[in-house]
């Protein structure tokens, strides 16, 4: 996958499928969208990812956590089937762009779009006046097919939506974030030298600081798995500040990989939170941790 970043002075030779959004969480109904353009690349199109670097919320002094973030996107999208990747800069110059300026000028020239699939909220441009009806007016100029994709909604009929998974992933609700990712809920970063507590206490762990962006769970407990160079491990996880050991301002992921036994400083790891087990909490001592410790290890 090409990935296209911090420019606007880009050229994709090839014609595109292109399916634009923010994509964050890469969730079911952004699935639906990326089906969409994986299915032209029969038809000789190149199936590009139209997005933005930073969230809009950003720039405008909202939320910025994210639930994924540009490194968990790349591997996922990659994984997906994903031809390129334009992660196109957020600032208050190209916030400040028209619509049709947008479309003509770098989907359409730029980037040679002759198909473009959009959800029913999209929006994009200049005070967000783009929308998916402005797409389609604009298709017989730009010369290209427009497709609007439906949301995706629950066995329930609610409509999934990132702000929908969020509210799950803040619960603690691991399992239900998962059915509405497609995936369970992970953490993609390098494992970094912690303070060997875990090795002393006889349960030697990897330890990861998520990206300052990362929208976490509740601090606390999580099963789950944890992939690295390939090789998947049951793992559990401690994410938090680990106030037992004097607590550490920047929250980490702290997980203990069942039946491995080496050194993995400098890889990359992705650690994913399944199913919440315990509120993190500071013991008396470093013993009652052990004893903790091995309570959690035995019941996963």
């Amino acid at each position: 996958m090409e990935i296209i970043a911090d420019t606007l002075d880009f050229y994709i030779e090839k014609d595109t499928a292109v399916a634009i959004g923010k994509f964050d969480g890469v969730h079911l109904g952004h699935r639906r969208l990326l089906d969409e353009i994986i299915e032209w690349k029969s038809k000789g199109l190149a199936a590009c990812v139209f997005t933005f670097d930073k969230p809009p919320a950003a720039l405008f002094g909202g939320d910025s956590r994210v639930l994924t973030t540009n490194r968990e996107k790349h591997m996922l999208f990659e994984r997906i089937g994903v031809d390129f990747l334009v992660e196109f800069p957020m600032n208050e110059y190209t916030a400040a762009t028209p619509p049709n300026t947008f479309i003509l000028d770098y989907l359409v020239s730029q980037m040679n779009m002759r198909f473009i699939a959009a959800g029913t909220d999209l929006s994009f441009g200049s005070r967000g006046e783009g929308n998916p009806a402005l797409l389609k007016a604009m298709s017989e100029k730009g010369g290209y097919e427009y497709r609007l994709v439906d949301k995706v909604c629950t066995p329930d009929g609610v409509e999934i939506s990132s702000s929908l998974v969020r509210e799950y992933v803040e619960k603690g609700e691991m399992g239900i974030a998962a059915q509405l990712l497609g995936c369970p809920y992970f953490i993609l970063g390098d494992v970094v030298k912690g303070n060997h507590i875990g090795h002393t206490l006889g349960f030697p762990t990897i330890n990861i600081y998520p990206d300052e962006n990362k929208l976490l769970p509740p601090f606390g407990v999580y099963a789950g798995h944890t992939t690295v160079e390939g090789k998947e491990y049951r793992s559990i996880s401690n994410v938090g500040c680990k106030p037992t050991v004097g607590g550490e301002v920047r929250p980490s992921v702290e997980t203990y990989l069942y039946d491995f036994d080496g050194d993995l400083y400098g890889k990359e790891a992705m650690v994913t939170m399944e199913a919440f087990r315990r509120p993190e909490q500071k013991f008396d001592s470093l013993e009652d941790l052990k004893k903790q410790l091995q309570l959690d290890i035995a019941r996963y």
